[in-house]
């Protein structure tokens, strides 16, 4: 396979403390394969990695840094050969002296090329050494104003594929009597409903089965409660995507998790499936224990 035949190629760097690791976290968190503090002459290795992957390797992306020490000095030949392949992209991360000074003092570390200097030293020989990069960098993000937020939306802007969800929904029915989900964002309690369990017809079935679906959002408050809870997750859901939370699990319980809890959480689901930025699945954790 050649080389322009393989998927997306980013090579992440620009200034220690302008957010390399954050950008790298938020790709990772868009389905790529992410390798940091790469030496750049590993990069050409990697990429050839990539194309044997094939499909497996889709994106990946590479942090190369200052940290790397001499190794470092290569990176412009590097890239300028892959480039020849039209084969890489490049993100520059970049921020004021002060600001990344102002970073650095509140995380307590030093700066990789400080040495026996200060911290401003070590942030000027780095810009030195990275000038010829940031110049040929496709993309060049200023973090000086962004706080973590803001870098992870804009590289998510960046690099997400079209039309990809931004936040994944997790929908999982429970019984009470197995215990609260520890690991639930939200909790709704279907025990206000009738339980089908008491019909002699519906015990035996579960909240997949249309009988028991039928039965169970017939009664008396479930499309009241779906309507409004509904209405009041949409807003979550939207805010959860301008936060860059990337999932969250929306717990629906009843007293065994098999009837009122499934079939809810499936009903649920379907009523969500519009909400832009969103994908859905459906979990029913108690399904099937006696």
């Amino acid at each position: 396979m050649s080389v322009d035949d393989q998927g997306e190629f980013l090579i992440v760097t620009g200034m220690s403390g302008a957010g390399r690791s954050t950008a790298a976290n938020a790709l990772e968190d868009l389905g790529w394969y992410v390798v940091d503090n790469l030496p750049p002459q590993m990069l050409r290795p990697l990429l050839d990695l990539a194309n044997l992957g094939g499909a497996a390797l889709p994106k990946v992306a590479a942090v190369v840094d200052v940290r790397g020490r001499n190794l470092f000095d290569d990176f412009p030949e590097v890239t300028r050969a892959l480039r020849d392949h039209g084969s890489v992209r490049v993100l520059f991360l970049d921020a004021s002296d002060d600001v990344l000074v102002r970073r650095f003092e509140s995380v307590r570390r030093p700066h990789p090329l400080q040495g026996d200097g200060t911290l401003l030293d070590g942030i000027r020989l780095e810009r030195t050494r990275v000038a010829p990069i940031r110049e040929a960098a496709d993309i060049i993000i200023d973090t000086s104003t962004f706080n973590i937020h803001r870098l992870v939306t804009d590289v998510s802007a960046l690099f997400a594929e079209e039309g990809a969800a931004r936040h994944r929904l997790t929908i999982m029915s429970f019984g009470f009597k197995y215990g609260m989900p520890s690991d639930a964002d939200l909790v709704a309690d279907m025990r206000f409903l009738p339980n089908p369990f008491w019909i002699e017809e519906l015990r035996n079935h579960d909240g997949q089965d249309r009988e028991v679906s039928e039965y169970v959002l017939s009664r008396d408050g479930a499309q009241e409660f779906l309507d409004a809870y509904e209405k009041a997750l949409v807003p979550v859901l939207e805010g959860y995507q301008r936060e860059n939370k990337s999932h969250s699990t929306v717990a629906i319980g009843c007293t065994g998790g098999k009837h009122r809890s499934v079939a809810m959480a499936i009903e649920l689901s379907r009523r969500l499936a519009a909400v832009p930025g969103v994908s859905i699945s459906v979990r029913h954790r108690d399904l099937g224990r006696e």
